[in-house]
């Protein structure tokens, strides 16, 4: 997030909450000092109204006739209330785990998919999400879901299967950058899943079958290639060599004799098998 923006920001909502802090004027006062009044008359029994326990997860807002007593919020511990003018709210600190519902989207390519996700998030300042939103949990919910929508219908399907984490930052910064006037902090975000159309799963499937078919008739081929190079090779050795043909012969009757017990195999010399070609050309 840009530095300029983001103090921009903060000056923003100390500015709103300024304003809400103005004073209470005259009567405000004398109300004040009234229930103050009230508060010494009826002590100790009116201690146990104006004391409040806050759990060390939470902190209160307190407003003073309307008005937000201080930028800070209260908390945890005992916090004092005048009974008759203050009222208080409690903010949960605690990190919120938002389910964000299947939203069906159009990719760039022209695929519908059903995508949902979960987002992590925390209140940092608890003022601003008391003055600055209505409802902060819900408001986080649906910017969620638009954001959801807006970045995953930029992306074609093979990117969004193939790059979920980088989808996933990308919709974290949009929605802290969004939700940092409201006092929230977006920890993380995950695409749980992705769900496609049964044809279009029939068709990838198909597809992926051709590929995977396609890579092995190429390296059946380079094998072929291979083996008949090394056959060439061997050939040529072999041609060098008639004593070596004949070994080679004698090893081949070995393993055939080794592999199949009930085969019989009556060996031919190579050279008779020369004689018998010259006489076949001279005839």
């Amino acid at each position: 997030m840009d530095p300029q923006r983001e103090t921009h920001e903060k000056n923003n909502t100390e500015h709103l909450i300024a304003d809400r802090r103005e004073g209470i004027g005259v009567c405000g006062w004398i109300l004040v000092s009234l229930s103050f009044l009230l508060v010494l008359i009826t002590f100790p029994i009116s201690i146990w109204a104006c004391i409040k326990i806050i759990r060390e997860y939470e902190r209160a807002v307190v407003f003073r006739l309307g008005r937000i007593v201080s930028k800070k919020a209260k908390g945890p511990g005992l916090v004092l209330i005048l009974p008759c003018t203050d009222t208080f709210v409690k903010v949960d600190l605690r990190t919120v785990t938002c389910n964000i519902p299947p939203q069906e989207i159009l990719t760039k390519d022209a695929v519908t998919t059903q995508v949902d996700g979960v987002v992590y998030y925390r209140i940092h300042s608890a003022v601003s999400a008391v003055a600055n939103v209505t409802d902060v949990h819900p408001a986080t919910l649906l910017l969620a879901q638009t954001t959801l929508r807006n970045v995953l219908g930029t992306q074609s399907l093979a990117q969004l299967l193939a790059g979920r984490e980088e989808i996933a930052h990308s919709i974290q910064v949009i929605l802290d950058s969004a939700t940092e006037q409201w006092g929230i902090k977006v920890a993380r975000v995950e695409i749980k899943d992705v769900r496609i159309p049964v044809a279009m799963q029939r068709a990838m499937a198909a597809e992926a079958e051709a590929a995977r078919e396609a890579r092995a008739k190429v390296v059946a081929a380079e094998g072929e290639m291979n083996a008949s190079k090394a056959l060439k090779q061997a050939s040529m050795v072999l041609a060098e060599s008639p004593a070596g043909l004949q070994l080679r012969y004698l090893q081949t009757l070995t393993t055939l004799a080794t592999e199949n017990n009930s085969t019989i195999v009556f060996p031919l010399p190579i050279d008779m098998l020369e004689i018998l070609g010259q006489k076949n050309r001279g005839g």
